[in-house]
């Protein structure tokens, strides 16, 4: 947990995509719009030295993140919490995804 001057918190945490298809178009829209709801809070992933801005479907496409990936989402802002660990649980749900 780091401090960041007039930006709250800021977390990370390594997730793993769980899901059999990976996360292709539609678990990136769900995982998009749930990062929107935290207006103030900036959030990005991180697979190896790439870094997507999670409120982005096309950026996270770019992870190309098959079964397995192990990604960091990181947080920072006022929501920082709340926002990861939403992400966290929706990893955890394989993006309440039914294929």
């Amino acid at each position: 947990m780091l401090g960041t001057p007039g930006r709250g918190l800021s977390l990370e945490a390594k997730v793993t995509v769980r899901n059999k298809q990976g996360l292709h178009a539609r678990p990136s829209s769900v995982l998009a719009e749930n990062a929107l709801r935290f207006r103030d809070t900036e959030i990005t992933i991180r697979r190896g030295d790439l870094v997507v801005d999670a409120k982005s479907i096309m950026e996270l496409l770019l992870l190309e993140a098959r079964c397995g990936t192990e990604l960091t989402v990181v947080v920072s802002g006022p929501q920082a919490q709340a926002a990861l660990d939403a992400l966290k649980a929706l990893f955890e749900r394989e993006f309440d995804v039914k294929i």
